[in-house]
């Protein structure tokens, strides 16, 4: 089994989640007492939600490089970063490092690839929504993004920072993203990507009417196989 490196905390709510996910499906292929091998280093989230809020999104690279080094390091086989937001730098660690990052763009294409759909809904944080990063790798496997309305995409963002990362779930957000996953539906979106780790907390399947991709479950599950992969 390989050694997992995950660069966590961001937010420490949905990171517990994917340690919890990283290890049942462990246990679920494996049997018996096994576990997932991982090495975590947890972000000071307040830091980085201030650099990101102040656009220094280079600096937020150098330093993800340097922590990708740290778990390198410490014997890791490759990484995963617990966050839509923060895939960006995910090209300069391989570059700059030289350890694979399992990319969770390229993971929920692949799902969304396997039911054949060729426009989603991508809700997440402002950064996720309004940047390329995200809807260019969808592109790249045919997949055409449409995303909300910016007072829209404000409510989500607020709702993500204000009390998702904040371990507080409220019945009136969830009814909100409902109502905007049905204008995007109205758009022609064929399922809705939560690209945000914290928004599976709040929005499960049986909230919605189309397909919904959990990204946080498809990233830890598709980087448990890659563990698990003989070479």
């Amino acid at each position: 089994m390989k050694t997992i490196g995950i660069i966590g905390g961001v937010s420490w709510e949905s990171t517990v989640e994917y340690y919890r996910i990283l290890n049942d499906a462990v246990k679920e292929k494996l049997g018996g007492l096994h576990s997932a091998k991982c090495l975590m280093y947890s972000l000071e989230f307040q830091e980085i939600s201030d650099l990101m809020q102040a656009g220094e999104w280079n600096t937020i690279s150098v330093q993800m490089q340097k922590i990708a080094s740290i778990l390198k390091s410490g014997g890791a086989d490759f990484l995963i970063i617990c966050s839509n937001t923060l895939a960006t730098p995910a090209p300069e660690i391989e570059k700059n490092i030289g350890i694979p990052v399992h990319s969770i763009a390229e993971a929920t294409s692949k799902e969304i690839l396997k039911m054949k759909l060729k426009k989603v809904g991508l809700l997440g944080t402002k950064y996720t929504m309004e940047g390329s990063y995200y809807k260019d790798t969808l592109q790249k496997h045919g997949i055409e993004t449409v995303i909300p309305e910016r007072e829209e995409r404000s409510d989500i963002n607020s709702i993500i920072f204000d009390e998702l990362c904040l371990g507080i779930l409220k019945e009136s957000s969830r009814e909100t993203f409902k109502n905007i996953i049905n204008r995007l539906q109205s758009k022609g979106a064929e399922g809705i990507v939560l690209g945000c780790t914290e928004i599976p907390l709040l929005v499960k399947q049986e909230n919605v009417s189309i397909p919904v991709f959990d990204t946080m479950a498809i990233h830890a599950i598709s980087a448990v196989e890659l563990a698990l992969k003989e070479e």
